[in-house]
């Protein structure tokens, strides 16, 4: 095999310009360099000319591809080859030679637009090769063989001609790829392999033949199916067409037997007519004659009903006006009661607030005595100070002393020299007898205020015990309220608990009562007294009567064997339970024709003889312990046994509705289940239940209904002996006004108290405040009185000083005048102003103390007079209420009175109208009574010619009904030469084209029995001569039965066959569509072998080329690994292995890869070291390589994840098998690994020129 010896770049990645990666003749290079430098640009570089896609190389278009111009970080190894990052310039570095770089060009003008790599190999032969892969500059590829342009796919033919498989990527190991295959799934190993191999072109022509192989198989599988399921139709039409031969000569048979018995019947039918016809005609003239008397009491009867109806209408009337009468008296008097106790809760009101200002009027009398005395007072004093200063006016003027003017000289000079010798004396006299008068008037003051702080403090003293006194008086009250509140509350309880009790006794009584009444509307008909019950009863009498065979209603010939069953059983008899059994078809026909001639309405006839019973299904007993058959749980006759099995049917009685349930939904029971109360499921699966009140299941109950008639007497007596509402009513709404009077009259009183509280709390804080004031006013007078006597004693030390030295001074001039001291002189001209001045502090004192007190009475009387109005006010507005009450009382009062003297008339009018009624209904009876005994003759003769027109009807109607039955049934029925043919019998008429409602209208009075009773043969006549004598002869029932029997055996035979009368023609279909079927099959039979031999041949290609891979592969890794993990420890090394899922189809499944390294237990690969997983990696890579291996080994720091010891492993393993036909190259940053290398390419980053470079070192020199 050849190998690559260089690689030459042109402007790709961090290349710039023309550079070449040298090779040479080494089998083991390793490339070299700092992060950053352009290594792994150069393995993409080898890939990219290899034909690997853009976006595998770190790209996302060629575009990336080309240089751009970038400033690269720089890195330097140190002694011990580690990098050393350098960030030159300030940029921040990158990983690699594109990511992270920035452009020292942003415009990108100057950048190139195309970029070339190619690769030179040497082939075996020793020639060159060069693969040459480039970048347009429209950005896409172009590739070159020898400088030749061709096709990528000749390109890739070229390369996979030395066995470089660009799908496999079998030379490439790119970083993370080690990691990917350790950690990958079976399936992806499986598809791995399946790359490796080629098999995986097998893959969708694989899926697809397998696709049509399944469709083939399948599709022969249904024309298969198809071709049995149309035989075993042949076979089935085979037989069917023979039955259906036997069935076509029975019929025949059975038709010639429904003529004659037809024949037979139309025979005597006619007969029967005519011998009717003739009777009748006799009792028709009988009867015009009894109809003429009878015409006269019919109006009678008429007139004497409407009357009676008149005088219903009323007293229906009148007892509705007397009840609406009593209503308004009652709302009167509800009216009245509230009204009554307002007016009482008002007088009282009334009276309290009388009361109440006769207390305040007294209160405001003592309080304007109080201020009179006080005016009075103030007056007196006024006038005594006025008299006073009169009288003090008068003394100066009588006492006046003067002095001469020597004297007055001698004086002046004399008090000069006092004034000199005392002068410091008689300042502080002076200043004492100033502080002495400010003194006296503080004094004073305090005094007075003092004096009125008293007599404050006394007046509130006594307003406190009058407002507690007040309070006690209110708080008795409240509690004489509350305790008649509370015996009124009981008294209502009572009263309330009496009526609720009585209430609910009427509701229990009114629920009893309409339960009777329920269950006597439920009873049996019979029992219920109208008309049209009557009438019922009396037409089951009369057919009785007039037909033996009638044996009576289903209802009264059938009972329940008990109670419980008594609604399953209505219910299953459903439609039936008014039925009338008769004893056979002829007389139902009489009865039906009798019912349409009296127009009694419509019943239907159960006839025992021709009626289809079919038996129970004997298999359905014992099913559950919770079910028995419907005919089981009734009691009946056994001459009426078929009618109520006929009834009953296959229904079934079930305890519940999950017995039910269980039997028809999961059992699957063919029955119609009906549960005790009446809940029934049908044979389809639909339920119907919840009906109302069901009349029929009462009707047996015939015993009890005198008993519950009983019940409701004594049920309406017990109504009536209960406590009439309205009165208790009353008595409770008379209590609930008493109780509202006595609350609002506790509420009342609660707010006084409340406000009493309030006031006297005001009034406690005044207190406190007076006593508190007169407590802090008692010490500073006390003070100020001693402070006043300490300056008295002061001023006349003083004064005694002062008197010495005028003593002295003024001896010799007080001798001379005749005075012992000069203080007399003076005392005698100022005596008199001291004393005025006096006399004046003394009157204004008083009037002060007077005022204050004045003052004060007058708020006490202003706020005592507004109390009085306020109450005043309120009691005006009461007693205005009072009045409007009063107003309204008698209204109501008068309103009542009219309203009962008008209920009195009505009354008297009831009574009248109800006289007028019993005459009215008496009358009515007596003509009932005189029409009824009229009427009898014209009965006996109409129920004998009813009793013949219905003969002739019966019989002209089954004349027709044979007649209509042939033409429906298109019977070939033999007719005389003159006849009308059957086809223009008419289909849709009555005989004598009555109308089937007819019977449900009153006939006229002249009645539908008048003149000639006609009968229609529609021009129809039938031909019996092929009728044998003995037919025409006898016409018992025993004949009939046999002519029955002989058909019904017939049918019976024609039933049991069921042909197919289509077989012929479905047998000739069916035959012809397997002649096509057959071609069918065999084409899908040979068109599933092809598909099975195409895919078969595909299938064993596609396994042969996977297990050729798979096995080489299994059969390397072992000594691989063993290889790389072998040491002079453990020179055995690992044990790794393949492990295959499934052996037929390999492909279909994962393949699992198993690593045990030396001296470890097995465990999965996820389980491993990292070191350990990488080791199990490469193992499997050269294993996977050792199959069709390319000539080079391309891989990209593959040693990352292991220590030095596995990569001196690797190292060892890669040089030992470095070799022609194995060239490596190795992309490392391990000394341990590039170290044992042939040769070394470093790659380094030319800041200068800003790409990478390269040098290519051969180290065999070295070795």
């Amino acid at each position: 095999m050849g190998k690559l010896i260089r690689l030459e770049l042109f402007n790709f990645k961090s290349y710039k310009g023309h550079h070449t990666l040298l090779f040479g003749d080494a089998y083991f290079t390793s490339i070299i360099g700092p992060n950053g430098s352009g290594k792994s640009n150069s393995m993409d570089a080898i890939s990219f000319v290899l034909g690997i896609k853009s976006s595998h190389l770190r790209s996302t278009n060629l575009r990336d591809l080309v240089y751009r111009g970038r400033v690269l970080r720089t890195s330097k190894l140190d002694a011990d080859g580690n990098v050393i990052d350098q960030e030159p310039n300030g940029q921040d570095h990158a990983e690699d030679g594109v990511d992270g770089e920035q452009s020292q060009d942003p415009s990108g003008l100057n950048d190139p637009k195309t970029a070339w790599v190619m690769a030179v190999y040497e082939d075996d032969a020793g020639e060159e090769q060069q693969w040459r892969r480039s970048i347009t500059s429209q950005g896409v590829s172009e590739y070159r063989i020898n400088n030749r342009i061709v096709t990528a796919q000749q390109y890739n033919e070229a390369l996979e001609a030395e066995n470089i498989l660009i799908r496999a990527r079998n030379f490439l190991v790119f970083q993370g790829d080690v990691e990917a295959i350790a950690s990958q799934s079976p399936k992806d190993l499986t598809r791995l392999i399946e790359q490796i191999s080629g098999s995986l072109e097998y893959k969708a022509e694989y899926e697809r033949l397998k696709a049509e192989a399944e469709e083939a198989a399948e599709q022969q599988t249904v024309q298969l199916n198809r071709r049995r399921a149309i035989n075993s139709e042949i076979k089935q039409y085979q037989e069917q067409k023979r039955e259906a031969e036997n069935y076509a000569r029975k019929a025949e048979e059975r038709d010639q037997a429904i003529i004659t018995h037809i024949l037979w019947k139309l025979f005597h039918f006619q007969r029967m007519i005519d011998d009717s016809s003739a009777e009748i005609l006799k009792y028709q003239d009988e009867l015009k004659e009894y109809r003429r008397g009878v015409e006269k009491y019919e109006k009678n009867v008429e007139d004497a009903k409407k009357e009676h109806a008149g005088v219903g209408r009323e007293v229906a009337k009148a007892e509705k006006n007397i009840t609406k009468k009593e209503k308004d008296i009652e709302e009167a008097a509800n009216d009245l009661v509230p009204i009554d106790e307002k007016v009482d809760i008002t007088m009282k009101k009334v009276e309290r607030f009388a009361s109440r200002i006769a207390e305040i009027g007294k209160e405001r009398d003592s309080q304007s005595a109080n201020a009179k005395r006080l005016e009075k007072d103030l007056k007196v004093v006024e006038k005594a100070q006025s008299q006073w200063e009169a009288e003090w006016q008068k003394t100066m003027a009588k006492q006046g002393v003067q002095l001469s003017e020597a004297d007055q000289q001698e004086y002046n000079k004399l008090k000069e020299e006092v004034n000199k010798r005392s002068s410091a004396e008689q300042l502080n006299l002076d200043n004492l007898r100033r502080r002495m008068k400010t003194e006296a008037e503080a004094y004073n003051s305090l005094k007075s205020k003092f004096e009125s702080t008293e007599w404050q403090l006394k007046a509130l003293e006594s307003d406190t015990r009058s407002l507690t006194e007040r309070k006690s008086s209110i708080k008795d009250t409240v509690k004489t309220t509350s305790k008649d509140i509370e015996r009124k509350k009981k008294e209502l309880n009572a009263l309330t608990s009496e009526r609720l009790r009585v209430s609910q006794m009427r509701t229990e009584l009114e629920e009893k009562l309409q339960v009777v009444l329920k269950k006597l509307l439920e009873a049996d008909d019979g029992k219920k007294q109208t008309e049209r019950e009557i009438r019922t009863k009396e037409l089951i009498s009369t057919l009785k009567r007039i037909f033996p065979g009638v044996k009576g209603r289903v209802s009264d010939l059938c009972k329940p064997k008990q109670k419980k069953y008594a609604d399953a059983v209505s219910t299953v008899l459903g439609r039936h339970f008014d039925a009338i059994v008769v004893d056979n078809e002829k007389t139902a026909k009489e009865c039906i024709q009798h019912l349409r001639d009296q127009r009694a309405g419509q019943a239907t006839f159960i006839p025992l003889e021709t009626i289809q019973v079919k038996a129970f299904n004997s298999n359905l007993k014992g099913m559950h312990r919770g079910m028995r058959p419907a005919i089981e749980t009734v009691d009946y006759d056994d001459s009426v046994a078929r009618a109520i099995s006929y009834a009953c049917g296959n229904a079934i009685v079930c305890d519940d509705l999950a017995t039910a349930k269980y039997l028809c939904y999961e059992k699957h029971v063919d029955a119609k289940a009906v549960t005790l109360d009446g809940t029934v499921i049908h044979k389809g699966g639909l339920m119907t239940g919840g009906r109302g009140p069901q009349q029929n299941s009462k009707r047996w109950e015939d015993s009890e209904v005198e008993n519950l008639f009983k019940l409701k007497d004594k049920l309406m007596a017990d109504l009536g002996n209960l406590p009439k509402g309205h009165r208790r009513g009353t008595e409770e709404e008379t209590l609930q006004g008493e109780m509202v009077g006595l609350e609002q009259r506790l509420a009342y009183a609660q707010e006084e108290l409340k406000a009493l509280e309030r006031n006297l709390q005001s009034k406690h804080t005044e207190l406190d405040f007076v006593k508190r004031q007169l407590e802090e006013l008692r010490p500073k007078y006390m003070e100020k009185q001693e402070e006043l006597a300490e300056l008295e004693q002061t001023i006349t030390t003083s004064q005694e000083t002062v008197s010495s030295v005028e003593d002295e001074v003024y001896r010799k001039f007080c001798k001379r005048l005749g005075y012992s001291n000069i203080r007399e002189y003076e005392v005698q001209q100022g005596s008199l102003h001291e004393e005025a001045a006096q006399k004046k502090l003394e009157f204004t004192t008083q009037k002060s103390r007077i005022e204050n007190q004045l003052s004060f009475e007058k708020q006490r009387l202003q706020a005592t007079l507004d109390r009085i109005a306020s109450l005043q006010t309120q009691h005006q507005r009461d007693q205005d209420m009072i009045e409007e009450l009063k107003e309204e009382q008698e209204r109501i009062r008068n309103q009542l009175d009219e309203y009962n003297a008008e209920l009195e008339i009505l009354r008297e009018r009831l009574e009248q109208q109800k006289e007028s009624y019993t005459q009215s209904a008496e009358n009515l009876t007596q003509h009932r009574r005189e029409l009824q005994r009229r009427s009898r003759d014209v009965e006996a003769t109409l129920k004998n010619v009813n009793a013949l027109e219905t003969e002739v009807q019966r019989n002209s109607s089954s004349r027709y009904a044979l007649l209509r039955r042939c033409k429906l049934e298109d019977i070939d029925l033999p007719l005389t030469e003159g006849s009308n043919p059957l086809d223009q019998l008419p289909i849709d008429e009555l005989v004598q084209a009555a109308d089937p409602d007819a019977m449900d209208v009153d006939e006229d009075a002249n009645g539908g029995t008048d003149g000639a009773f006609t009968i229609q043969d529609y021009g129809i006549e039938v031909d019996f001569d092929s009728l044998g004598e003995t037919l025409k002869e006898e016409s018992d029932e025993k004949l009939e039965e046999e002519l029955l029997d002989k058909v019904r055996s017939l049918n019976s035979d024609l039933d049991k066959m069921a042909p197919n009368t289509r077989a012929m023609e479905r047998l000739e279909s069916v035959e012809n569509k397997l002649r096509s079927t057959e071609k069918d099959f065999d084409d899908s039979r040979k068109h599933a072998r092809k598909t099975k031999e195409d895919f078969e041949e595909v299938m064993r290609q596609r396994s042969e080329l996977f297990n050729k891979a798979f096995t080489h592969i299994s059969e390397q890794i072992q000594p691989i690994y063993r290889d790389l993990t072998k040491s002079s420890n453990y020179p055995l090394g690992g044990q790794a292995y393949l492990d295959i899922e499934d052996s037929d189809e390999p492909y279909l499944d994962g393949i699992k890869y198993h690593a045990m390294p030396p001296l470890k237990r097995f465990r999965d690969m996820e389980h491993l070291s990292g070191g350990e997983k990488t080791m199990a990696a490469l193992a499997l890579l050269f294993a996977i390589h050792s199959y069709q291996p390319s000539p080079f080994f391309v891989l990209d720091e593959v040693d990352a994840a292991l220590d030095n010891t596995n990569v001196a492993r690797i190292a060892n393993y890669i040089h030992d098998h470095a070799a022609p036909g194995m060239q490596f190259i190795v992309i490392s940053l391990k000394t341990g690994l590039f170290q044992n290398s042939e040769a070394l390419v470093g790659i380094y980053r030319d800041q200068t020129e800003n790409s990478s470079k390269s040098l290519t070192l051969d180290l065999r020199k070295y070795n």
